[in-house]
């Protein structure tokens, strides 16, 4: 993918002047929409089924001309709801959900409708039928949030903040997006933070997307680029100097077992340490080597991916699976975990003679650790991207989680 500065800022022009040409149209569609008193009913809307709810799902890459293009388009859309005044908050004092009839939902169909998740024709009604449902679905998978239909703290919170503030978010992260021009790479890796998510990309296509788990608020995942040499299979886990103050040395007051349940060993310069001999009320242990051993319960689990950069970052698997359902997904030190990790080595390992899928699970199995150097290091890039576009009227939007967007009402999750 090769782009230039110049490609990515091409679009801006034409998609203000084809904004400016529908302006007034769009006007008068919002105008119509905040001012309905009502229209429809429950029968005619109960069998509907939206026809675009596909269209948010895509294998267009974050990292793409055509995203900004999208997003470009998206600023106009957007600036165009702001002059109208913007959508009507939602009350949030209720579970609205399919089937509900209830006057608030009136204000969650205009709510809808401004935003263009739900189709103008399904008319103003007190009634949560299915274009309701479907178009709160389209709204969640947009922000990210479980596509369910029904209205919770987290939708509503999203739902509720305002056109202005969104709009500055997507111009925030244009801004972003525009800096990553030039050639990527034919095969890379995108980690977006805010996201909690992994791109693998191939000729311009998203072909593998994974949920992750980044670092917690107070250790934060790096942005960086770098490229992907070297995959662990089986490795061992030496813990950052951090995590032996702030984890293991507490939890060693706790319990004195902790070391010998976790097969953590302590390594000095004249090989492993007794942990009896070492005093735990105080910080002396911080300056020996804590180093797991390989096995199911490492906290990398059976892979670790690594790529040089100064943070000591690195993108691996975990024992506790149970995290990647978690709608917050900030818990790690600053390093990736990985669902699904043993489909993405695979893939960065097959330009690598002698490393399929069979001989990678065999190797795991085996539980030896094994270093194996990719053939063809993969780029990777670590980014914060909380607003972006994959299509005309598809804008997603994620919690601005590390408070880089500047705006305190997008740091949603840590005020809910």
């Amino acid at each position: 993918m090769k782009t230039s500065r110049r490609f990515f800022l091409s679009g801006a022009g034409v998609l203000a002047m084809a904004a400016f040409s529908g302006q007034v149209q769009a006007q008068d569609v919002i105008s119509e929409i905040l001012q309905s008193n009502g229209r429809g009913n429950w029968d005619d809307t109960f069998d509907a089924r939206a026809s675009d709810g596909d269209k948010v799902a895509s294998n267009l890459p974050i990292f793409s001309p055509q995203t900004v293009m999208y997003i470009e388009q998206a600023v106009g859309q957007y600036s165009n709801i702001v002059a109208q005044g913007g959508w009507p908050m939602v009350p949030a004092t209720k579970k609205l959900e399919l089937g509900v009839v209830d006057p608030d939902v009136v204000a969650l169909r205009k709510r809808l409708m401004v935003s263009g998740d739900l189709p103008a024709s399904a008319g103003i009604s007190e009634s949560f039928d299915t274009y309701v449902d479907a178009a709160v679905k389209r709204f969640q998978m947009r922000h990210g949030l479980p596509a369910d239909g029904v209205l919770g703290k987290y939708s509503y919170a999203a739902m509720n903040i305002s056109a202005d503030v969104r709009l500055g978010q997507l111009q925030t992260n244009l801004v972003r997006l525009r800096t990553m021009s030039g050639d990527l790479g034919p095969r890379y890796v995108m980690v977006n933070i805010p996201a909690a998510q992994i791109e693998a990309v191939e000729n311009d296509r998203v072909v593998l997307r994974h949920t992750a788990i980044v670092g917690k608020i107070d250790r934060q995942t790096p942005i960086l680029n770098s490229a992907i040499n070297e995959i662990i299979v089986n490795p061992y886990w030496n813990a950052p100097e951090s995590i032996v103050r702030k984890d293991i040395i507490p939890l060693m007051r706790k319990n004195p077992q902790y070391l010998a349940e976790n097969s953590i060993r302590i390594l000095g310069p004249n090989g492993e340490v007794d942990p009896t001999t070492i005093d735990w009320s105080t910080e002396d242990a911080a300056k020996f080597r804590f180093r797991q051993d390989p096995g199911k319960i490492n906290a990398m689990a059976s892979v670790k991916i690594n790529f040089p950069n100064p943070h000591a970052t690195y993108m691996h698997d975990t024992p506790q699976q149970g995290l990647f359902n978690k709608l917050m997904r900030f818990d790690s030190s600053g390093c990736v975990r990985v669902q699904n990790v043993r489909d993405l080595v695979t893939w960065l390992l097959r330009d690598t003679p002698g490393w399929d899928r069979q001989h990678f699970e065999a190797t795991i199995k085996s539980g030896e650790s094994v270093p194996v150097q990719l053939s063809q290091p993969v780029p990777v890039y670590f980014t914060y991207i909380s607003a972006w576009s994959t299509g005309d009227g598809v804008a997603h939007f994620r919690d601005d989680i590390y408070g880089r967007d500047g705006v305190d009402e997008l740091q949603l999750s840590q005020a809910l």
